[in-house]
């Protein structure tokens, strides 16, 4: 009896929204000076890729908790325009990484002015409520939450990042690890750093010394992180 034929599937594709060719495009927009070479480069190539680039940085980041942020990605898609020409591919970098780095630190500094104004606001709150004491530590202690929340959301998006870089296996266990630990946070009692430790260890399944070291690398990424979020400053 014979058998029946299986119907091979064809294999997804990835979207590549940001390949070679937009790279290309991008080191001849900077090179040529001329306008309509400029303009059909940009509305053919560069335009679309910075647009998908800007959606999927604010879907990664979670930036998306941001007030209007329909008309943040708006501006920054404008913004992105004004600084295009300023790319130097002679320094080295690749332009999807500048414009991704600089997209997000941009973002970054929105959710920093945004947490300021939050502040501004409860500072304002504070005169105006003199009388209500109570009414105003309340509302102060909402926008500090909301300031934490907005940290927090950013770092786990910067954690699904590095969870798609070329990792060590010890790396991507420690990571998970951590992302267990978060997630789990608020049914755990940890009061001490080598409470975290064990905890990690349990998890991970790593002893001590391949914890440390994977942790080693992990805070170096943290650090960068939390640098980009205080200053905003793109870290080559």
């Amino acid at each position: 009896m014979m058998q029946p034929i299986k119907k091979k599937r064809k294999k997804r594709t990835k979207r590549l929204y940001f390949t070679k060719v937009h790279e290309e495009a991008i080191i001849q927009y900077c090179i040529t000076s001329d306008r309509y070479e400029r303009d059909k480069l940009y509305g053919s190539l560069i335009q679309p890729a910075f647009s998908e680039m800007v959606d999927k940085i604010i879907y990664t980041y979670k930036f998306n908790n941001l007030p209007n942020i329909e008309v943040l990605a708006d501006e920054c898609k404008i913004w992105l325009t004004t600084i295009l020409a300023k790319f130097d591919p002679e320094k080295g970098h690749k332009a999807f990484s500048y414009f991704s780095v600089i997209t997000k630190n941009w973002f970054i500094q929105k959710a920093k002015k945004n947490t300021k104004r939050l502040q501004r606001e409860v500072n304002c709150d504070d005169v105006y409520h003199q009388a209500n004491n109570e009414q105003f530590i309340t509302k102060n202690h909402y926008d500090e939450n909301r300031a934490k929340r907005e940290f927090w959301s950013a770092l786990t998006g910067e954690i699904e990042g590095w969870k798609q870089m070329s990792l060590k296996e010890n790396e991507q266990k420690t990571i998970l690890a951590i992302e267990d630990l978060m997630n789990s946070i608020e049914d755990i009692e940890i009061f001490n750093k080598k409470a975290i430790y064990l905890y990690l260890r349990e998890i991970s399944g790593l002893n001590t010394k391949q914890l440390v070291a994977s942790l080693s690398n992990i805070k170096k990424r943290y650090r960068e992180f939390k640098h980009e979020w205080v200053n905003g400053d793109p870290i080559w």
